[in-house]
């Protein structure tokens, strides 16, 4: 076992900050350093577009330790501070501010950035992205002062941003290029039940649309104009088209990526000493036989400890089933599970979705690739393993509500 003294870690979110817990946890007692872009300490994402920005918690609830943690367990938190190059041969990380940290290991958690619209009017006062602490505060200072809000994509951050400006009183346009929201996640036999959720909550959804534009008024967004010359006003204009890894730094350094930064089921990286976690981390999963990037909380958190255990040559498989979760209006939801890019042959349902309690199950050669649990709660560890057992299931058995899932 080689002796380590420096762990550098970059990113300052969830994955960084549950590495170098687990790494305490282990007892590691070399020097940590955590390298943070944003000024605040590291927190979880999941409530920026839920519970904190529909004003029902506070602030202080989305960070992962308390202040004084991370004095306590001598890790050291660089805030406000970029890495801008990593040199593999010298083991070391160059800082935005001009200070070479020199690493036995190095774990990237850098995460993901919104993709930006490139359209005329993307770069008005109004417009907005929801991705951190500080996206999120002027997101809830904006719909205290507004009374219409455009949101353009409906992925779950749009879902989420739209459920809470109703929530706030806004009136909502929801604009989706797709001829359904999340269609191409969960299907239309779904897809069209959150559609309706949101109609039913106000919503002005609009599918099979495109954006030309951001229009204004005095450098303000106040709308945005489709491709039929339409116009959906608004005070506010939300964008949520996506995320992209932040794998440049890993590229420049000459690490494999891929979608991501290329790592192995222990998260480590072409570079023996160097390993990744959370949204930048392509990670070869051992059920899945294949390299799966997942962009959501529970990955982030599970794959921080996997990645302390490899960085102290103590290996362990990261072969978690992709897990997340949403809550929008009285709509809470949990899936878990990987479709693949085959897709599924059959998407089953086992209750009705009129109710608002509902489970929903993917499926392929009759085995299940993938559960979904509409308030319905306590499934999930049964779903988890129709899963992993891979065998075949009988579809009538499985939408019969009489029947207990643990039983099939």
């Amino acid at each position: 076992m080689v002796t380590l003294a420096d762990i550098v870690i970059v990113g300052g979110g969830l994955a960084g900050a549950s590495a170098a817990q687990a790494l305490r946890e282990e007892r590691f007692d070399g020097r940590i350093t955590i390298v943070g872009d944003e000024a605040h300490r590291p927190y979880e994402r999941p409530p920026l577009s839920k519970e904190y920005l529909q004003g029902r918690s506070e602030l202080e609830k989305v960070f992962v330790h308390p202040p004084g943690w991370y004095a306590e367990h001598d890790v050291d938190l660089l805030l406000g501070t970029s890495a801008v190059a990593i040199d593999l041969t010298a083991h070391s990380v160059t800082c935005s501010d001009g200070r070479r940290l020199g690493y036995d290991r190095l774990l990237l958690a850098t995460g993901s950035s919104p993709r930006r619209l490139a359209v005329p009017g993307h770069d008005l006062d109004g417009v907005h992205y929801l991705r951190r602490i500080d996206d999120a505060q002027r997101l809830r200072e904006g719909f205290a002062r507004s009374g219409r809000v455009v949101v353009i994509g409906a992925g779950w951050i749009g879902l989420e941003t739209a459920a809470a400006a109703r929530m706030a009183g806004l009136d909502v346009t929801l604009l989706e290029v797709a001829a359904l929201p999340l269609l191409g996640v969960l299907g239309p036999e779904v897809a069209t039940a959150f559609a309706d959720l949101h109609r039913s909550h106000g919503v002005d959804l609009r599918c099979g649309v495109s954006v030309a534009e951001i229009v204004g008024q005095d450098g303000r967004a106040t709308g945005v104009r489709l491709d039929d010359g339409e116009v959906a006003d608004g005070d506010l204009v939300v964008v949520g088209v996506g995320i992209t890894p932040n794998d440049a730094l890993a590229r420049d350094a000459g690490l494999e990526v891929a979608n991501g930064i290329t790592v192995d089921a222990h998260l480590r990286s072409s570079d023996p000493d160097v390993f990744a976690a959370g949204d930048v981390a392509s990670a070869f999963h051992p059920r899945l036989g294949q390299h799966v990037r997942v962009e959501h909380w529970a990955n982030a958190r599970r794959q921080g400890n996997v990645a302390a255990r490899g960085m102290l040559d103590r290996p362990k498989d990261y072969d978690r089933l992709p897990y997340f979760f949403s809550d929008q209006y009285d709509m809470g939801m949990e899936y878990t599970g990987h479709v693949g890019a085959g897709g599924s042959e059959r998407v089953v349902l086992r209750g009705d979705p009129a109710t608002g309690a509902y489970l929903v199950f993917w499926l392929a050669e009759g085995r299940v690739l993938a559960g979904m649990a509409v308030n319905t709660w306590d499934v999930m560890p049964a779903i988890e393993d129709l899963i992993l057992t891979e065998h075949r299931v009988d579809v009538g058995r499985l939408t019969d509500p009489a029947v207990p899932l643990a039983g099939l």
